[in-house]
Formats: structure tokens, sequence, C-alpha cells
């Protein structure tokens, strides 16, 4: 159940919104090992953010697992999110921070239960 939450101050249009969603969703599956069929991803684009001071495009992201992340994992996963953004919207690595959450199955719900 790998989620990963995106947040940007760049507008996102349709379009560059549905190749973010499914560029991510296939690094998340690859690189955390998961299926493609668990993995989600959400996109909010026009957030109001400032970095060092500025509002120029940046971007912030939070991604949650049960298992599969660690420092190798999680830089690998933050080269490829930060690569997509940089692509899909100019936003520069240097202006992307994520956080990454390890979590146990109990503090995770789905279909009504926890897993």
């Amino acid at each position: 159940m790998p989620t990963l939450s995106l947040f940007t101050n760049v507008p996102v249009d349709a379009v560059v919104a549905s190749d973010i969603l499914k560029d991510a969703t296939k690094a998340v599956a690859k690189i955390v090992g998961k299926p493609e069929s668990y993995v989600m991803i959400v996109l909010n684009g026009s957030v109001p953010i400032a970095f060092a001071g500025t509002e120029a495009p940046a971007a912030y992201g939070e991604l949650m697992s049960i298992g599969g992340l660690g420092p190798s994992v999680n830089g690998r996963l933050s080269s490829i999110i930060a690569e997509i953004l940089q692509t899909k919207l100019s936003i520069d690595g240097s202006r992307f921070y994520i956080k990454f959450h390890d979590v146990q199955r109990s503090f995770c719900g789905f279909n009504g239960s926890t897993f």
C-alpha cells in the first residue's frame, strides 16, 4: 500500500497530472517492490508553498509504505521523484523535500479494516 502524496505550488493541468501519476506509480512500485495495483499517488497542484523565502516552483512529498523502505530505497525514490518533478513541472531537485514513513500494518486502513 505505498502511498505517495505530492504537493506543489505549480499549476498542474490534466495531461501533465496523468503523466506524473503514471510515472510515479511505476517508479514507486518498482523501487519499493510492491505491485502497481497496491500503489496510490495523490497530486495536489497550485498549493501555496514558500521554500527558502521564495514562491518559485517547489514541491513537498510524503511516501508511506508498509515495509519496503530503507536508506538505499529512500535515496532511489527521492532521486526518481525529483527527476519526475523536474521533467514534468520544471521543479529543481533543490526545491523538493520528501518524508518517508514505514508504518505498521495495524496503522493502515483498507476496505473497512486494517491490513
